[in-house]
């Protein structure tokens, strides 16, 4: 069995050796601080992925599952290069961007009766079928369209050679563990193997790997086959959003020179220094801020361990960067064109 390099260890040996970013305990600590109150509410909890995301799946169900996974698969670079040019999707009479555009197309290719979440059809789609079904209501495409449909006939093929076809005998198979799911998924699925080397060292973020894991768990509602015991054993999903919101609340900070590069709107290549420590530092950062709210929590007489999670601080967050997209302008985010974010 191929042993995947941890990345919470590989977060913490980043933020270690960085140079161009750092992780501000201080920081980390009044960002906990400020989610006190919160961390014990619904917004913070399970509930919000569906109640607060109309296009997520309803039902706790085998389908969703699938949905799930085929979202995961695709759920990767949606960044415009110019922000009055975006790829837009328009669904039920709203228009949706970024990730949720890719929401919105799937669901609106399953109204049209085409069965775009099993595996049977995105093994063998073409990519002009792929490129029907994420069109754009823009003049802009959505981006690495020839990659998206290589990992769909990827991914569809795998399921159906070594799991009937079917994401949710992976999810039987993990026995409702985290971090058996987590490892099927890396061992079978190339596409999501989210690796880089630094300083001599093959780390990992596995940000699509994880958030699949979490989002079953999501879907699941916690229950039965999604029931995972070791949840909290995942880290945050190293994208682009939430390093940015880090830095706006002041628990990580980049270098000027950094800063420097990402207002000129350099383009980093997948596994530059920059990128990794960036990346790196966000996921150490959020360690810290679960740590730090567990301790909070623990001086009140309180054990919050099954509250408080890297995955629900990083939905939490998530949501918070779309919010305050207005307040966030000044802290540029970084760029990267590839599949594993």
């Amino acid at each position: 069995m191929e042993v995947f390099p941890s990345p919470l260890e590989s977060a913490k040996f980043i933020a270690d050796n960085s140079k161009d970013v750092s992780v501000d305990e201080e920081g980390a600590r009044r960002v906990a601080e400020s989610l006190f109150d919160k961390a014990s509410t619904a917004e913070f909890g399970l509930e919000g992925w569906k109640s607060l995301h109309e296009l997520n799946p309803r039902a706790a169900s085998e389908e969703a599952v699938e949905w799930v996974f085929l979202v995961d698969t695709l759920n990767f670079s949606f960044w415009s290069e110019r922000e009055e040019q975006k790829y837009l999707v328009k669904y039920k009479g709203k228009t949706y961007s970024g990730y949720w555009s890719l929401c919105a197309a799937v669901n609106r290719a399953l109204d049209d009766g085409i069965p775009i979440t099993s595996a049977s059809y995105f093994a063998t789609v073409t990519l002009d079928q792929v490129k029907h079904i994420f069109r754009s209501d823009t003049e802009v495409s959505i981006p690495l369209i020839e990659e998206r449909h290589r990992v769909l006939n990827e991914s569809g093929t795998v399921l159906l050679e070594k799991f009937g076809g079917s994401f949710f005998t992976c999810v039987k198979m993990s026995k409702r563990s985290a971090q058996k799911l987590l490892h099927l998924v890396l061992e079978n699925f190339p596409s999501y193997r989210d690796e880089a080397v630094f300083e001599k060292k093959r780390v990992s973020f596995y940000k699509r790997a994880q958030i699949l894991v979490a989002d079953t768990w999501s879907v699941l509602e916690g229950k039965g086959d999604g029931s995972f015991e070791d949840i909290s054993s995942l880290t945050i999903f190293a994208d682009y959003r939430i390093p940015q919101v880090l830095v706006h609340l002041k628990a990580m900070k980049y270098s000027e020179e950094l800063m420097k590069k990402l207002r000129e709107g350099t383009v980093f290549q997948s596994g530059d220094k920059e990128e990794v420590e960036i990346r790196g530092c966000s996921i150490w950062c959020c360690a810290l801020i679960c740590k730090h709210l567990l301790e909070l929590y623990e001086k009140k007489g309180q054990d919050m361990r099954d509250k408080i999670n890297a995955v629900l601080l990083d939905y939490y967050l998530w949501d918070y960067a779309r919010d305050h997209r207005e307040e966030m302008k000044d802290i540029p985010f970084h760029q990267v064109r590839c599949i594993y974010y």
